[in-house]
């Protein structure tokens, strides 16, 4: 799962970015100004940062020239998010190192496949559609999963629920998480309904007989374990 630290000072874009890059498999950290983005840099080194041109202290384009110019940074992507659409503010962007400019507002699905496209070019191993675990497959592009040498057929709501689990196995999502994950924050579901899912989950990939690979932990949820045998 690739690591993105978003650098935007307005929430609510920040939020939303936040949500929705979740939903497409990212793992997402958020900082509001440049000198605590110089910090989530130092701390934890993401995969691709997400930096607004117009920032409080430190300016993106400043953030960007001091991450190329440090060996443990400079090889981190970046995208630059700005209002501004002149050329020649674009081309000073892409000199002082980003490696893609999306100009406010864009649509989401734009600015996922320029980052995909980016991390193709600079973090291969990481940027693929398709994830895998133990003997399980899943495509998003495709939307399908398999496992050993069979397809698994699954309704849309068991493929995303298997797409969440397998973003982080071992860690243990709770049924609020799952809920916000593979329902979304406006829908309103039953905290029941991820346990009807979960079986309908594991019937599918067990259909053969195959070793249980979720592990449900009592009062908390549900994660994926390689070395779990049962429920």
């Amino acid at each position: 799962m690739a690591k993105v630290l978003v650098v935007e000072d307005e929430e609510a874009l920040s939020q939303l970015l936040s949500y929705n890059l979740g939903k497409e498999g990212f793992e997402v950290a958020l900082t509001f100004d440049g000198d605590e983005a110089l910090m989530a840099v130092d701390e934890q080194k993401p995969d691709l940062v997400l930096l607004d041109w117009m920032l409080p202290n430190v300016s993106g384009v400043e953030i960007c020239r001091r991450l190329r110019a440090q060996s443990e940074t400079r090889d981190i992507p970046v995208i630059m998010l700005t209002a501004r659409g002149e050329e020649e503010d674009r081309i000073r962007g892409l000199e002082q190192g980003a490696d893609d400019y999306v100009t406010k507002p864009f649509s989401m699905s734009e600015l996922v496949a320029r980052m995909r496209a980016v991390l193709r070019r600079t973090r291969p191993t990481i940027a693929g559609d398709v994830a895998t675990f133990a003997d399980i497959t899943l495509d998003r592009e495709t939307c399908r999963v398999r496992r050993s040498n069979r397809d698994v057929h699954l309704g849309p709501t068991e493929f995303r629920l298997l797409d969440v689990l397998m973003q982080r196995p071992g860690r243990v999502f709770s049924r609020e998480q799952l809920l916000d994950r593979v329902w979304g924050h406006d829908v309103y579901v039953e905290i029941r309904t991820v346990d009807v899912h979960v079986g309908r989950l594991r019937k599918a990939l067990n259909k053969r007989g195959e070793q249980d690979p979720i592990r449900t932990v009592r009062s908390s949820g549900y994660a994926l374990d390689e070395t779990y045998g049962g429920r």
